[in-house]
């Protein structure tokens, strides 16, 4: 096992660092195509794209990454895949370069180790315990980090600014061939290289140190590589590569994320009755039922305020101009007015709680990254969808700033890494 740098909070520098690891990648020989072993991220794989993704190759990363709760299954294919040579390590260490590329975006990044714990990571949402509890399982079983969560940091560009690490990642996908290169369903183009050279790696760190980053995509990942390392830690392992976690980090002055927004289904919601209550805190509004009309308006609302579209088998309905004192009664007394002012907040604290009263949780409030997905669902439950616009990523970076979450699942950043590119075992 490669000899890692003592744990990320045994010393005293805040900054932030990338760190070379050998990847573990698809033989191209023993599988029939790159694209068909590779996934998007976990939690935005519906059941339909599970099945797509099942049945395009025996070996696609869906098998390890969603395992239907088997993590020891998973970790048994794993295994097997690494004897078999249809995974295998490179030789050495490298820090990666990834290139996504489609229609209007194009996104490049480095892939290497973050330390876990320390403060140069900051989330900017909050998570749920199952979700956290079932990757921090799988993570254990498989003794991997099966995907990368996503870090954006501000580089000031880097473009042709000589050391910085934006700098490098640009010169070397601009001049060098790919060591990999496939395209998927989704008509994205994905690249990879490989940074093998000490004195690359000596630059990035330099470049990094003092910066920080904010969590993305991936913050139960990320808290599952906080918990696997307590867990370890408490049971007496002291220092290892648990201390690490594998991380795809952008620079955000160079490649602005995209962010999109995540919508709720309460299948067990009734539409009607979702309606009538939400008149106690909103103005409803009935808009025409037509999704493209529909969606339009919401955007259009979102000028003046919080507002959220409701859609079932009755249509629309757009909500807008909450009531402010009932809506200053039910948040939070602890949290600051940029936060109460988010729409997520609204949501959470005055919609699904005090309107509606349901608490956020997994199991009766869904979540769909697509607007279109979330009113299929809930008018095929007999339930109610809450499409919801998106989070500027300059409040969210202002909210995680002053040490504060939005509430769990508000804010799609893309585009999302592709899993199954670069894994990452604790044995490498």
């Amino acid at each position: 096992m490669r000899t890692l740098p003592s744990s990320p909070d045994s010393g005293t520098d805040p900054g932030l660092a990338l760190l070379p690891f050998r990847g573990i990648r698809y033989a191209p020989d023993h599988v029939s195509a790159i694209a068909d072993v590779t996934s998007p991220p976990y939690d935005v794989i519906g059941t339909g794209t599970l099945d797509e993704l099942l049945a395009a190759e025996p070996h696609n990363i869906v098998r390890l990454i969603l395992p239907g709760g088997d993590a020891a299954a998973a970790a048994a294919s794993l295994r097997a895949w690494l004897r078999s040579g249809v995974l295998v390590r490179d030789a050495v260490p490298a820090l990666y370069i990834y290139q996504q590329n489609g229609p209007g975006f194009l996104q490049r990044g480095l892939i290497g180790l973050v330390g876990v714990g320390g403060p140069a990571i900051h989330p900017h949402e909050n998570v749920m315990p199952g979700p956290v509890a079932g990757r921090r399982e799988l993570m254990a079983a498989t003794e991997a980090n099966l995907e990368p969560i996503f870090l954006v940091y501000n580089g000031s560009g880097g473009s042709g600014s000589g050391g910085s690490a934006s700098g490098l990642v640009d010169e070397v996908a601009t001049r060098e061939q790919p060591f990999l290169e496939t395209v998927t369903s989704d008509g994205v183009t994905h690249r990879l290289w490989r940074v093998t050279d000490p004195a690359a790696h000596a630059s990035v760190a330099a470049d990094l140190a003092g910066r920080t980053a904010l969590i993305a995509d991936g913050h139960h990942r990320y808290a599952a590589y906080e918990q696997l390392r307590t867990q370890l830690r408490s049971a007496g392992h002291g220092d290892g590569p648990w201390d690490y976690g594998l991380a795809f980090l952008v620079d955000a002055d160079a490649y602005p994320p995209r962010l999109g927004a995540i919508h709720r289904v309460l299948p067990g919601l009734p539409f009607a009755s979702a309606v009538s209550r939400a008149s106690a805190g909103f103005t409803v509004r009935e808009l025409p039922d037509d999704f493209e009309a529909a969606t339009a308006g919401l955007t259009d609302a979102a000028r003046g305020g919080p507002a959220f579209l409701l859609a079932g088998r009755g249509g629309f309905r757009l909500l807008d101009s909450p009531d402010p004192a009932r809506l200053a009664s039910v948040m939070p007394a602890d949290t600051s007015q940029r936060w109460r002012s988010l729409d997520a907040a609204v949501l959470q604290e005055l919609l699904l709680a005090d309107v509606w009263g349901i608490r956020d949780n997994e199991h009766d409030v869904l979540i769909s990254h697509d607007a279109h997905e979330a009113v299929s669902m809930a008018r095929d439950a007999d339930g109610t969808a809450v499409v919801c616009n998106p989070v500027p990523f300059p409040v969210v970076r202002e909210i995680a700033a002053h040490g504060e979450c939005v509430p769990r699942k508000s804010t799609s950043f893309g585009p999302k890494p592709r899993t199954g590119l670069v894994l990452r075992t604790f044995g490498g």
